[in-house]
């Protein structure tokens, strides 16, 4: 069973989440140091099993064998939602495989809280998690992620990112997606030090380049604002969908939803584009 734990404030531990812990054979946790604390503090005993990146491939085997032979086991995260930007999903999928039973007790998720209070459209939404931690990769990630907007997405962009990264992340955006696109980041979610702070990327950018930030950070950015969808503009729009890996039949059906251009005449333009 996936259990859902607090991000900040301990109130958010659900009563049915303690009782899932306290049925369990043994609870899954990345640190046990981390979970130990925490249900030390329910006063809650149980017996514990590491199950991070390092491990999770090798340890995911032998814990679908036990969960055949009737051991029931919880599996929790530091913090919030299990498999959001955290371990787990090679475990759940091979449970699932296995025929072997998959339930879950919702509860905090920092990405679905930031979105909530930013004042941006909160769907579609579209969650990223990390984005790479050096420049280069992340400048690319962006670049490609701009070249799905223009070739039509438009939803609401959730990401996570450390406080030491957060200047240069902001800084990157600003560049890659436009420094008046709408944002807002959120730190410290439910905690004394909660805050909210909103604005467009480039004053966000401009704040944190002399401002500390601390604590748990999720961004939120806004959609892309609805570019003219003349037709010359139509060889960029289709050339960034197949930049973005998109085959030409999703790529025309994605622009032409996009411009309002006829699908027909918007796969023919990608056909000629392909074949030059």
């Amino acid at each position: 069973m996936l259990v859902a734990t607090p991000i900040g404030n301990l109130g958010d531990l659900s009563p049915r989440a303690l009782s899932a812990i306290s049925a369990a054979d043994a609870v899954l946790c990345e640190d046990s140091r981390v979970t130990g604390g925490l249900l030390a503090r329910q006063g809650v005993a149980a017996t514990m099993i590491p199950l991070h990146d390092h491990n999770e491939a090798t340890q995911a085997p032998r814990l679908v064998q036990r969960m055949k032979s009737g051991e029931c086991f919880v599996l929790v995260s530091d913090a919030g939602t299990p498999l959001m930007s955290d371990p787990g999903y090679r475990l759940v999928r091979a449970a699932i495989e296995a025929g072997v039973t998959v339930s879950a007790v919702p509860g905090p998720n920092a990405a679905v809280m930031a979105l909530s209070l930013s004042g941006l459209p909160p769907h579609p939404f579209l969650f990223l998690g990390f984005l790479p931690a050096k420049s280069g990769p992340r400048g690319a990630e962006l670049g490609r992620l701009r070249g799905i907007e223009k070739a039509g997405l438009s939803a609401t962009l959730v990401f996570y990112e450390a406080p030491h990264r957060l200047a240069e992340t902001l800084a990157a955006m600003a560049e890659a997606l436009g420094a008046d696109r709408p944002a807002a980041v959120a730190r410290e979610l439910t905690k004394r030090f909660e805050e909210v702070r909103r604005g467009t990327l480039g004053a966000l950018a401009a704040h944190y380049a002399t401002a500390e930030a601390r604590g748990e950070i999720c961004l939120v950015v806004g959609p892309a604002a609805e570019e003219a969808a003349g037709p010359e503009e139509l060889d960029d729009r289709l050339r960034a969908a197949l930049a973005a890996g998109l085959s030409l039949r999703d790529a025309a059906a994605s622009v032409a939803a996009a411009t309002g251009l006829r699908k027909r005449d918007v796969y023919a333009r990608a056909l000629a584009l392909a074949g030059a």
